[in-house]
């Protein structure tokens, strides 16, 4: 949402006549897969619970524990890639994953979307 005062004009660049805000929402997401690439931010791959629709992608930003915990996961819960997905640089994982994400609201797909926190499925 952009809010602006009543009197201001539009100019590009910084300006303290407009503010922006973004509505975020935390959901829970099935866990696809992890890619990870040298020189490049890791990010989880993430699908809707119960169809498995890849809905997107989420930076991952765990702290050094949890992140590491993460990658022993996924590597214990290694499986083939979903139909028609094909990442060469991703490590996929069984059904089972659950991650808890951060993301913009009110979009269909994942957009500004990062991981807190994961476990496994009850």
């Amino acid at each position: 949402m952009v809010s602006r005062r009543k009197d201001s004009k539009y100019r590009s660049g910084n300006s303290t006549a407009w503010l922006e805000t973004k509505a975020y929402s935390i959901d829970e997401y099935e866990l696809l897969g992890v890619e990870r690439e040298p020189g490049k931010p890791a990010f989880a791959l993430m699908a809707e619970r119960g169809t498995g629709r890849y809905v997107g992608s989420a930076f991952i930003t765990l702290n050094r524990e949890m992140r590491e915990r993460l990658w022993e996961r996924v590597q214990e819960h290694s499986g083939p890639a979903p139909n028609g997905m094909k990442r060469p640089a991703t490590q996929w994982a069984k059904p089972g994953l659950i991650g808890r994400v951060k993301h913009l609201r009110g979009e269909e797909n994942l957009r500004h979307a990062s991981l807190q926190d994961f476990r496994e499925e009850d």
